[in-house]
Formats: C-alpha cells, structure tokens, sequence
C-alpha cells in the first residue's frame, strides 16, 4: 500500500491542541492525526457492520 500526500490548513489554536495531544503520546502531529483517523474509520466501519448484523439476525 503506498502513501498520498494531504495537505490541510488549519488554525493556530487547533494546531496547538493538536501538538498537545501527540505530544502526550510521544507521537509526531502528523502519526495523531492519522491515528485517529484511521481510529474513526474503524468506528465507523465497526458501527456498520452492527447494523447489517442485527438487521439480518434481528435485534434482540
């Protein structure tokens, strides 16, 4: 799997948080923002597939 640059501008005040929180975790900006990222994806993925399961089995 290869990689894509993403390029956002955001304001000062976000970016602070941001670095704020990486930081807490010993991770660069850019490996948070991805983290989490990735992190709601699977949520929302997960959250789907809940859904079609119970719609198939019926909910309990």
């Amino acid at each position: 799997m290869g990689s894509t640059v993403l390029s956002l501008r955001i304001d000062g005040e976000l970016l602070d948080r941001l670095k704020t929180h990486a930081a807490k975790r010993g991770m660069s900006v850019q490996d948070y923002v991805v983290r989490t990222l990735i992190r709601d994806d699977f949520d929302e993925r997960f959250a789907t597939s809940v859904e079609k399961t119970e719609a198939f089995y019926g909910a309990a």
